[in-house]
């Protein structure tokens, strides 16, 4: 029998050594892991519980070993948070799920990302990587404008302020998300267009799109922006519907080939916006989507595109089995 081990970071634990809401809005809720736990031992793998970076530092220093590990651990600090874990598990030749450190990595610069994608000669907005307030002045591109931290997920520092129009607006903006945040602030074009978020399973040429979703505020919504608040109450504010127009199908062929060219593995979400034609843009990936069973965007999409919670966590895992060596040890240091 295949042992999986699952790498996480429960928010409850973060909250209880005395971190706020927002810093921990990433990190996942006991229900996830249970319901991930489930999905693997219905289609009879064994499971064990591990837990965050340093749970995982310490049973690998105790010998431990596991044939995989199911990794959804999104680290607290630094752009290359995401990539710890993974790391970590290459360092012990244990196989895991998900992307590995360097795409992580890439993934949470949204900046950097922006660049290989433009690279590739696939549609981005244009943007400029604003590092300090000074740098606002050189910033040479057309309003309205949007600005966000640069390595941050769950919409943090998103907000209907995130859209400006004028060069004080730019300036302030910048100035405040710098000071909150403490990372560079990225600036682009704003996009007046439909929202997609596009879910994809498997790994290079055997990548796929599972569905194009749209993503609408309601009345209820914080106005304009996909944000932080908004994401945090969902159920509330947003619609998610399926979407198979040729727009979005323009949408699923750009996120597959952004999938592919950044080298992504096993699953995740793409997001794009059109611009005012009518023309998606790539907006960020995120290789190390949420995977809540009704919360998060993934299973949601696949859900009403047909594809079961355990289906979703089969798909991965098996995408993930087909570059591992269940049963490799590793010698002692």
């Amino acid at each position: 029998m295949i042992r999986v081990g699952l790498t996480y970071d429960l928010r409850e634990h973060y909250l209880a050594q005395g971190y706020g809401l927002e810093e921990t809005a990433e990190f996942d809720r006991p229900d996830t892991i249970d319901a991930i736990e489930g999905a693997l031992r219905r289609q009879g793998f064994e499971t064990e519980r591990i837990g965050n970076l340093r749970q995982l530092t310490g049973r690998l220093a105790a010998g431990a070993v596991w044939d995989l590990v199911f990794n959804i651990a999104e680290g607290l600090r630094g752009v290359g948070r995401e990539a710890q874990v993974p790391a970590l598990l290459d360092g012990f030749e244990i196989p895991y799920t998900f992307s590995d450190p360097t795409v992580m990595g890439l993934a949470l610069h949204k900046g950097l990302t922006k660049s290989v994608i433009r690279d590739h000669g696939l549609p981005t907005a244009p943007f400029v990587v604003v590092e300090s307030p000074a740098d606002v002045a050189g910033v040479d591109l057309p309003f309205p404008l949007f600005a966000k931290p640069v390595a941050e997920g769950t919409g943090k520092g998103v907000t209907p302020a995130s859209r400006v129009t004028s060069r004080t607006g730019l300036r302030r903006v910048c100035r405040q998300l710098l000071d909150r945040y403490r990372q560079p602030v990225l600036v682009e074009a704003f996009l007046p267009g439909r929202e997609f978020t596009v879910g994809l399973l498997g790994t290079g040429t055997e990548a796929s799109v599972v569905a194009v979703m749209e993503v609408r505020l309601n009345e209820r919504a914080e106005a304009g922006v996909y944000g932080y608040v908004n994401k945090e109450d969902c159920e509330s504010r947003v619609e998610y519907l399926l979407a198979d127009d040729a727009e979005a199908g323009t949408a699923a062929q750009l996120a597959l080939a952004a999938w592919r060219a950044l080298g992504c593995r096993d699953g995740g979400r793409v997001d794009l916006r059109s611009d005012g034609t009518g023309r998606p843009h790539f907006l960020e990936v995120n290789p190390l989507a949420g995977l809540h069973p009704e919360h998060s965007d993934l299973p949601i999409m696949c859900r009403q595109a047909g594809v079961s919670y355990d289906e979703l966590i089969g798909r991965i895992v098996h995408s993930a089995l087909r570059r591992a060596r269940p049963g490799r040890r590793v010698a002692a240091a």
